[in-house]
């Protein structure tokens, strides 16, 4: 579908074209849902363009992105099972490019 012939109507998906896993509820793609990813971004890219040209788009500075990144983070942290989990990936993956740079420094001497 090109960007110069979409219409509300061209859209509707009334076979359904992916259906859902067994057992999950039925339901048919619409509007977005069916678009090219490309001409999705197209009218994205519009919208924020004339959000921004009225004045209602909201851009972060760099104070507010930290203190949204701060409560996070907070959020985040009170799982103390994911922080365990992801702490031990983080410690394996160091300890294994630890292991590779030596294996690698003793293999080139």
């Amino acid at each position: 579908m090109d960007k110069s012939d979409w219409t509300p109507e061209s859209t509707s998906n009334t076979t359904n074209a992916s259906a859902p896993p067994q057992g999950a509820p039925s339901r048919s793609r619409r509007g977005f849902a069916v678009m090219d990813g490309s001409l999705q971004r197209a009218i994205s890219s519009k919208g924020g363009k004339a959000a921004h040209a009225k004045g209602r788009a909201h851009e972060f500075t760099a104070d507010e992105a930290r203190e949204a990144g701060r409560k996070g983070g907070h959020s985040v942290s009170k799982n103390r099972e994911h922080m365990a989990r992801i702490g031990r990936e983080g410690g394996k993956a160091r300890s294994r490019a630890q292991r590779e740079k030596r294996e690698k420094a003793a293999a080139a001497e």
